[in-house]
């Protein structure tokens, strides 16, 4: 995630708030809260981003191995972006392992496979859960809602901010890639009598 110079600007300054709590302006209160929906806004693109680059990941490892290389090319990518690869990604590069890239490719997804397991084995008997999602930021110390009843019903945020004329919006994954049509069959044709 990159930040700009403003919002690095901002969380600098959250950051020191947070250490060193003082009142805040309602410039500050605004600009920190911009921040919090913008980091929320990333997180959940990037969400959004990793659904879909694994259900791209399983159309083409259920086309194998007609798709073998545009197979592996995805896997190297969602294996880059943290992916933890899956019994079916496993058994899909045994049956590929005659090709050198998936044969090294087959050794990286056992190893992480291998590492992914302990780790969860390790969770399991020490007695962790998985974390939960992110919860939004709701307030700073010493900012606005410092001083408000902590049952005081909170209005919703707008759900997206306004486009700039002329700006198209983000397609969804379905509709710049819509599911494929399955032809239709042929009509039956009858033989006359002759």
């Amino acid at each position: 995630m990159a930040f700009s110079a403003d919002e690095l600007r901002v969380l600098r300054r959250a950051l020191a708030i947070a250490l060193h709590p003082m009142p805040l302006s309602d410039e500050d209160v605004q600009d920190c809260l911009r921040l919090a929906g913008s980091v929320d806004e990333a997180a959940g693109e990037a969400g959004r981003l990793r659904a879909f680059l694994l259900a791209d990941l399983a159309r083409y490892r259920n086309a194998l191995p007609g798709s073998t290389t545009g197979y592996l090319e995805l896997l190297q990518d969602a294996l880059a972006a943290g992916y933890d690869p899956r019994p079916d990604d496993l058994s899909a590069l045994r049956a590929l392992r005659g090709r050198p890239a998936a044969a090294a490719l087959l050794e990286r997804c056992q190893v992480l496979a291998e590492r992914s397991v302990r780790a969860r084995l390790a969770g399991r008997s020490a007695g962790l859960t998985a974390p939960g999602p992110r919860s939004r930021l709701l307030a700073l110390p010493g900012g606005r809602a410092a001083g408000r009843e902590p049952d005081r019903p909170r209005t919703p945020a707008a759900p997206n901010p306004p486009r700039k004329p002329g700006e198209r919006p983000m397609p969804k994954p379905s509709e710049a890639f819509p599911p494929r049509r399955r032809p239709a069959p042929p009509p039956s044709e009858e033989r006359a009598a002759g």
